[in-house]
């Protein structure tokens, strides 16, 4: 049976690509205070919970139970809303979420600058765009 909320999942899509926009635009920056280097991860941290929310949503809505992000990323991967590259990336970026708050140490929020402008960014973007295509 369909998910009931059918508007839940384009809300969430409404607020994933307003973050995205605010991401896109703290990545390209091409040097960061201590501050903005925080206020990047922040923005990334909020991302990408939407960016998973609105995919167990979209899942739902297609009748699909998936409760946990791991779980709903593997769903997506399964039912190719994303591509095995995406896939790794986004549980790669589940994985480190823990470390890239440690943005108090330097060299972790250094990687955390780089993993995100490099990887993880881009790959949130796919999937904002390919959700966007569902909508349709």
């Amino acid at each position: 049976m369909p998910y009931q909320d059918e508007t839940r999942w384009e809300q969430h899509l409404d607020n994933f690509r307003k973050a995205m926009r605010q991401l896109d635009a703290a990545c390209r920056k091409t040097a960061y205070t201590d501050l903005e280097r925080a206020g990047l991860v922040q923005i990334f941290e909020l991302t990408f919970e939407l960016c998973w929310k609105t995919l167990k949503d979209r899942l739902n809505h297609e009748g699909l139970t998936v409760m946990t992000p791991r779980e709903t990323l593997r769903k997506a991967f399964e039912v190719e809303y994303l591509s095995q590259p995406e896939g790794e990336i986004l549980l790669d970026a589940l994985e480190k979420r823990e470390l890239l708050s440690h943005t108090y140490e330097e060299s972790i929020a250094k990687e955390a600058e780089q993993l995100i402008k490099n990887n993880y960014a881009p790959a949130l973007n796919t999937v904002c765009i390919r959700l966007e295509q569902k909508r349709a």
